[in-house]
């Protein structure tokens, strides 16, 4: 990283790395501010194998944190603000950090490390020029779980897989791409790829911090974005824009999904509102890095698959659940030996939470997660089946499906259906018959304005199981 670091400043001082509301700062300012802030950090009595949390919106400030912290070789850890107490407590416990970075230092009066606010440790008028060398294998960051099934836990990784992992994202980056930030910085798809950034030279957009589909539409035609990142529910909201066949999206080379269940109907919409190609992506904090579908695959390929590994990836299917190796994988749970033992086994495979099949060509089809999947009258049933039969029709825009726990039967189905015209209940679970068994039709269909979505924009599904609980009891 300091190589190549060095090498954009000395040769292209004035490429843009971050562009946010407008504003430019170019990899020779961030590489001048983060001297000064690794320059206070040090002062502080950070080094090397310190971890250092940055608890700040996405933004320069977050990025020169992490800088800072690289070039004193600490460890990085983020912290998305919209995170509860409960959650940054946890986090801040397990990770033990020897300073946090924050712009909101009134949240952590209790904290009994140094708190220090960007300006802060800006504020120094000396500067840390020179890299402290680290070994490939020591930790370099640590990214916390969005914990929809519990409290987060945090997945390591050391330097030598951030390489490989910069070298192995195919399609998704190229020199001097201008690249869509839609995510938190403290998500997985920030922290684990400033080596990819520093690689290619990338320029990373960055949608307003209240993001809407409206303001990112905006950002990819005013910017003139090449690679536009998302999770499926803010693709989906941006499809659903009326304004988007005025926009000029010339630009854009291709336009990438995943980190959640991307419906079919969704893949097809993005290739012929936004005109380009469009690629999934299989991956979760433990292995950013796993299966994709190639730029030049079909349609339907695309659609239905997460195609196939990348990286030198391997996959195992016991029992339909899906095991992954690969170099791109964390090295483990951050002080959590027992629970990494339970998830990664001595041969190197990691345990997901995932279902799923190879078709005949090898491209993976993820059939549901194993932890959603309910048991309705002795019968397995897997919400993302449920979801692709109503996401068929011509008046769901997007849907969710979760079990709740009724009498007699064990569980029953919920489906919540944001819808974009007239469409009764009755009607969708006749649509849900005609396509799949009757047992999994859903029970309940409640009509919703919008599915809630947690601190990354996937789909909060312990919300909608608390919400189902209570429709199932009235």
């Amino acid at each position: 990283m300091a190589d190549l670091f060095t090498d954009i400043v000395a040769t292209e001082p004035d490429l843009p790395a971050v562009v946010q509301d407008g504003r430019t700062t170019t990899f020779a300012q961030w590489s001048a501010d983060s001297s000064l802030v690794a320059n206070s950090l040090a002062e502080l009595g950070v080094g090397a194998g310190d971890v250092v949390a940055v608890l700040l919106p996405s933004g320069q400030d977050f990025a020169t944190a992490y800088l800072a912290a690289t070039r004193i070789g600490a460890v990085v850890t983020g912290i998305n603000p919209r995170l509860g107490p409960v959650e940054i407590a946890h986090i801040l416990g397990r990770a033990t950090p020897a300073v946090v970075v924050t712009d909101t230092p009134d949240r952590l009066t209790t904290v009994a490390c140094p708190v220090r606010t960007p300006a802060e440790l800006r504020d120094t008028a000396s500067s840390f020029d020179d890299w402290v060398a680290a070994s490939p294998d020591a930790p370099a960051v640590v990214v916390w779980t969005s914990g929809s099934t519990g409290l987060p836990k945090g997945a390591w990784f050391d330097h030598r897989t951030l390489g490989f992992i910069a070298a192995n994202v195919g399609p998704l980056s190229a020199t001097h791409d201008r690249k869509l930030m839609p995510v938190p910085f403290a998500h997985a798809g920030y922290l684990t790829r400033v080596h990819d950034q520093l690689l290619h030279r990338i320029t990373l957009v960055l949608t307003p911090a209240v993001w809407s589909a409206e303001t990112m539409l905006d950002v990819l035609e005013s910017e003139r974005v090449t690679v536009g990142q998302g999770v499926p529910t803010q693709w989906e909201k941006l499809v659903a824009l009326d304004r988007l066949d005025d926009a000029d999206l010339t630009h854009l080379r291709l336009v990438s999904t995943g980190a959640s269940r991307v419906p079919a109907t969704l893949v097809r919409e993005l290739r012929e509102r936004l005109r380009c190609p469009v690629v999934v992506r299989y991956a979760s904090t433990e292995v950013p890095l796993a299966f994709g579908t190639g730029i030049d695959d079909p349609p339907e390929t695309v659609a239905t698959t997460v195609g196939r590994p990348l990286g030198g990836a391997e996959i195992q299917l016991r029992d339909g659940r899906v095991f992954l190796r690969s170099a791109a994988r964390m090295r483990g749970y951050w002080r959590e030996p027992q629970l990494t033992a339970r998830t990664i086994s001595a041969d190197g495979w990691l345990t997901t939470g995932d279902l799923g099949r190879l078709d005949p060509a090898g491209n993976l089809v993820i059939v549901g997660r194993a932890d959603d999947a309910y048991i309705r009258g002795g019968y397995n049933i897997h919400p993302a089946e449920v979801e692709a039969a109503l996401a068929q029709h011509p008046r769901v825009a997007r849907v969710a499906v979760v079990g709740t726990p009724a009498p007699v039967i064990g569980e029953i189905g919920v489906a919540f259906v944001v819808t974009d015209g007239a469409v009764t209940a009755a009607a969708l679970r006749e649509w849900c018959r005609e396509r799949i068994a009757d047992y999994k039709v859903p029970d309940i269909v409640e009509f919703v304005s919008d599915l809630p979505v947690n601190a990354t924009f996937k789909v909060d599904v312990g919300r909608l199981r608390a919400l189902a609980a209570g429709l199932r009891a009235r």
